[in-house]
């Protein structure tokens, strides 16, 4: 992202693009580095030392005004400039979420699907009952609108003989919880499925925990 100043010798800088890794999400007590150089009057790179600040340090600490390397402290948002001599950028924004501690399963972790009725107990059925995850966070903090990612493997292995609804990647609601459906499609019948639910922290890195459902389809 670009923060823009005026000057008029264009030999001179008179813009700083910064950028922010992980799109300018961090989790708590994470550390991150964000870049920036300094840009003339015709958009080329030009040599100049930047120097960072916090306008916000109760939620974000720099620990290198050079390198722009900086902690979050606190959930929320925070502001981050930069400035080379008396040219400043616009602060941008960094967004601090609660930091992911762990995945489990909010409900059973095997299902059996009929798909043949059994009258008068079972009618016939192609879809799972849900297969629902609950996030947990440090601090007791509830980590909502985060992805969870799932993942399935047939039994034998005969193809895409299942999907996932709505989807297979599906997002957190206010308390934390993530679930989805597992649908049988036209095809050989497999034996079984399991679907492994897991998240990833904001850089990448998985979280420690993970969960596995089976369900069983039965004729």
């Amino acid at each position: 992202m670009f923060a823009c100043k005026i000057n008029t010798d264009l030999d001179q800088p008179v813009a700083i693009e910064i950028t922010l890794p992980d799109s300018g999400r961090v989790e708590v007590t994470e550390t991150f580095r964000p870049s920036g150089r300094a840009l003339n009057g015709v958009g080329d790179s030009v040599e100049a030392q930047l120097s960072w600040s916090s306008l916000d340090t109760a939620a974000l600490a720099v620990l290198d005004s050079t390198t722009g390397v900086s902690i979050s402290k606190t959930i929320g948002t925070a502001r981050l400039q930069a400035h080379t001599g008396t040219l400043f950028s616009n602060p941008q924004t960094v967004t601090v979420l609660a930091r992911l501690d762990s995945l489990r399963a909010a409900g059973d972790t095997r299902d059996t699907v009929f798909v043949t009725p059994v009258p008068p107990d079972t009618a016939a059925d192609s879809l799972s009952d849900s297969l629902r995850v609950q996030a947990y966070a440090l601090g007791g903090a509830i980590p909502a609108n985060r992805r969870v990612v799932y993942a399935v493997t047939t039994f034998p292995d005969s193809g895409p003989v299942v999907t996932l609804v709505p989807k297979d990647t599906v997002f957190t609601n206010s308390a934390g919880v993530a679930s989805t459906r597992l649908r049988l499609r036209t095809g050989p019948l497999p034996d079984s499925v399991v679907v492994t639910a897991t998240m990833r922290h904001v850089n990448g890195t998985l979280v420690p925990d993970s969960v596995t459902f089976v369900v069983e389809f039965r004729q």
